[in-house]
Order: C-alpha cells, then sequence, then structure tokens
C-alpha cells in the first residue's frame, strides 16, 4: 500500500485531488511527488477548466444555451466516477482531458 508524500494512501491522495476540481488539483500537483497522485491532479485540472470553458462558451451562444445544464450534469457525473476511479487504485483517463493530462504532466 503506496502513501503520498502528505501521509495519505495513495488511493486517497488521487480522489482527494478532484474533490474541489482545478483548486485541490493545483495542491496536490504542487506537493506530490507521486506519479498517481499527480496523474489526478493534472486531470483534474485540465478536466474541470476544460468543462468550465465548454460552458462558457455555450454561454455565449444564445442558440446553446440549453446545453449548459446537460454539461454541468455530465460534469457532475464525470466527478463522481473519477473519484471513484481514483479510490479503486486505477488511473482511468477522461476521453480527450486524459490524453492531454498525461502530455502535460511530465513538463509540469
Amino acid at each position: 500500500m503506496a502513501k503520498s508524500a502528505k501521509g495519505l494512501k495513495q488511493e486517497t491522495a488521487g480522489a482527494l485531488a478532484y474533490l474541489f476540481g482545478p483548486v485541490t488539483g493545483v495542491l496536490f500537483l504542487v506537493l506530490e511527488k507521486d506519479k498517481f497522485v499527480r496523474f489526478h491532479a493534472m486531470q483534474s485540472i485540465i478536466t474541470f477548466v476544460g468543462l468550465f470553458i465548454v460552458d462558457f462558451v455555450l454561454g455565449m451562444t444564445v442558440i446553446l444555451a440549453f446545453l449548459i445544464p446537460l454539461v454541468m450534469i455530465l460534469g457532475f457525473v464525470l466527478w463522481l466516477v473519477l473519484m471513484y476511479k481514483a479510490m479503486q487504485g486505477q488511473m482511468w483517463e477522461v476521453p480527450f482531458f486524459g490524453k492531454i493530462s498525461k502530455q502535460l504532466l511530465p513538463k509540469v
């Protein structure tokens, strides 16, 4: 059972990286050295900032504004799934955002 730098179980730290989206993602990305935790922290940042941008763009277009609640529901379900997968010890990638996260992680 691997421990994070802050004494948490690796799986717990990975799940907590999603707790408050990009905020906890940045904290765990900066404070942790564990590859598993850092992946989940980066994916949290990229995924939830990406969903925020999608919501913002949809809000700017009157015709597509009705899709905002659907994106918010998708984001909530995704948030739950990501925390569950991290608690299970899986490095599950969100389509599109997960790939970006893996590419950016070595650069940070």
